[in-house]
């Protein structure tokens, strides 16, 4: 994937102005240009979640896309400094496969639910209580989880890190409601871990599709597999952030509805300026710990870097590799 070029005023202003008041876009502009200006000084690369605002994705953001795309080119990058806007799990997961570099953060508490639900100790004790069933995490864990999974996945490729596998049973951590999506596309049993739910994607529900659908009767609804199957299944798809994108752009029906988090349509929008996007709207209040102002902070102080054991270092990028692998 080629580096995005660095957008001028125009394009910003023109780009910007569907999702951010005049007033605030002149606020945007000098901080956008501080940053890139201090990536070149430093050497940086920034990378950007689907989920960051439209003034982070596209103002200061080298490289977009979602978890697994962006972990891909973490590992190919010669930059100095990383700078990650998403998670603190993306941000380790870089630091993961660039242990020499420096990996920073906007906000170190910029946190998720899933990685939350999750300890190194719970899947110790899950492997006690399953001995030999290998287990296969999803990338929205900790380091430390990761250091004790035999292979990570992504929402993207969940299904193909599953079936590469020859066992007949697999404990699939820590997404129950990925864990759902997955268990109906294969014959395999996946022991699933049922405290781990995305807080956003949970509160999506199948009568939101049924209820938008009787007003929109033309309408094209995605979802992520974060959500529960009975908003997948009343969806026309459901994939990964990316999916989704590669989905909308091969889909000619213009009235669209997203159910994921509220800024992936936001950015979407200036993607495909002739759909009419829909959205039953919920953020993410760890992704909107990502601001302009706490990113220039980052790169200025060169602060909040992620620091990781080397023990844990070692056996966890042996699980995020066999997923890149995998594609």
């Amino acid at each position: 994937m080629n580096r995005l070029p660095v957008p001028t005023d125009e394009e910003l202003r023109q780009t910007l102005s569907a999702t951010m008041m005049p007033h605030d876009l002149d606020q945007a502009l000098p901080l956008i240009h501080e940053i890139n200006e201090l990536k070149k000084e430093k050497n940086a690369v920034i990378l950007g979640h689907n989920y960051m605002t439209p003034d982070v994705y596209h103002g200061v953001s080298d490289y977009v896309g979602d978890s697994l795309g962006l972990a891909r080119l973490s590992a190919e990058t010669e930059a100095d400094i990383i700078l990650f806007n998403g998670v603190h799990f993306m941000a380790e997961t870089a630091k993961v496969l660039n242990p020499q570099r420096k990996v920073l953060i906007a906000d170190l508490e910029a946190g998720c639910s899933l990685a939350e639900s999750i300890t190194r100790k719970d899947v110790q004790e899950l492997k006690k209580k399953f001995p030999g069933v290998p287990v296969v995490t999803y990338v929205n864990c900790s380091a430390e989880v990761k250091a004790e999974t035999d292979i990570c996945c992504t929402s993207a490729n969940a299904l193909n890190v599953i079936e590469s596998l020859p066992d007949d049973t697999i404990i699939f951590l820590p997404d129950a409601y990925l864990a759902k999506n997955m268990q109906k596309q294969t014959s395999k049993r996946l022991i699933a871990w049922e405290k781990g739910k995305c807080m956003v994607h949970e509160l999506y529900s199948g009568d939101d599709v049924r209820d938008m659908r009787r007003q929109f009767p033309d309408l094209v609804v995605i979802s992520h597999p974060e959500c529960d199957t009975d908003v997948t299944e009343a969806s026309d798809f459901a994939g990964s952030t990316s999916q989704m994108e590669d989905f909308i752009r091969n889909s000619e029906q213009q009235n669209i509805m997203l159910l994921t988090e509220c800024s992936m349509g936001d950015n979407l929008r200036h993607k495909f300026p002739d759909r009419h996007f829909i959205s039953t709207c919920h953020t993410c209040p760890h992704m909107k710990k990502i601001t302009l102002s706490k990113v220039r902070d980052a790169l200025l102080k060169e602060q909040f870097e992620i620091h990781l054991s080397d023990e844990i270092i070692e056996k966890a990028r042996k699980s995020v590799e066999r997923m890149i692998a995998i594609g």
